[in-house]
Parts: structure tokens; sequence; C-alpha cells
């Protein structure tokens, strides 16, 4: 679908939003943990994508791992220019609660726990790593430095955990 969307095929592109929007809006708000900004980040990440599709090379790594990079990336940049809003709290009161259905958050609670099985299967600092790089919106350099490694090896730790993940959540 990308490669589709690269040759500005405007069906391919709504396949694409249908398939991966849901995914792509929940890296946008674990980084951001704001619905509207998550909103935001993520249109802004769909028009990223269409303007710069062409830029993806099937390099044997999965699509979805370039487009949720392309997620995270955008919900960091947003982190690190947001300014903090004035809190009106009676404001917030009155604003009905925007969680997910029952069934929505049934299904969020399944693949929690595959992933958490998923994230078991690694080392303790290996999975640390990933929940921060990849949950918590930390750059490769904040953990190489938390974790007392070079940058180049946390981002081998980084890639070879995304690929066991990524196996363990096939099967």
């Amino acid at each position: 679908m990308i490669l589709a969307v690269a040759d500005q095929d405007r069906t391919a592109f709504l396949s694409l939003y249908d398939a991966t929007s849901a995914k792509l809006f929940g890296v946008c708000l674990r980084v951001l943990k704001d619905r509207g900004d998550a909103e935001d980040v993520l249109q802004d990440v769909f028009i990223k994508i269409w303007r710069n599709a062409d830029r993806y090379k099937a390099n044997g790594l999965s699509p979805m791992t370039w487009l949720i990079t392309v997620a995270r990336n955008a919900a960091i940049d947003r982190v690190r220019t947001r300014k903090a809003p004035a809190e009106d709290t009676e404001a917030a009161e009155r604003m009905p609660a925007s969680g997910p259905t029952p069934e929505g958050a049934a299904i969020a609670a399944s693949e929690a726990r595959r992933i958490a099985a998923c994230l078991g299967e690694l080392e303790d600092n290996r999975a640390d790593a990933v929940r921060g790089a990849y949950l918590d919106g930390q750059s490769y350099q904040d953990l190489a430095d938390r974790f007392d490694v070079p940058l180049n090896t946390m981002r081998t730790w980084l890639r070879r955990s995304l690929m066991k993940l990524k196996e363990c959540m096939s099967r």
C-alpha cells in the first residue's frame, strides 16, 4: 500500500489509513498523553506519509515499523515544542469522558497482554529500552546514556528487540 501511496493512489491511501490509523493513534497517544494533541499529530503523520511514501524502501523490515517510526518521531517533535497549557479545571470537569468503547477496551487489553507477554520474553534491560523508546518517547541517546552503552549498541538492542517482538506477535 505504501508503494501505491507513493504513486499518489488515493484509494491505497484510504486503505492504508483504515488499516493503520488506530495503531498509529495509539503510538501518538502513548507519547503525548493528550488525546487532542495525538489526533493533531496523527493528521500530520498521514500528511507526511502521503508526501514521503516514496522514501519508504522495502528493506526487509515491516512497513508498519516505518509507519510507527514516522508517528513516534512526529509525536516526540510535538512533545519538544509543546507549551504548558493553562489549566481550566472547571472546563475539564464539564467535558464528557472520551475513553474507548467496551469492545475497543477489550481488544486493547488483549493486545496489551500479548505485547506484555512478548516483552517478558526479552532480557530485562532490552525490554526496558524498548518501553523507553517506543512507549515513553525517549531518544536513543537518552537510552544509551541511561543504560551506559554506546549509541550504536542501543540502536542494535532496539532493532533486535523489535525483530524478536515481531516474531513473538506473529505466533
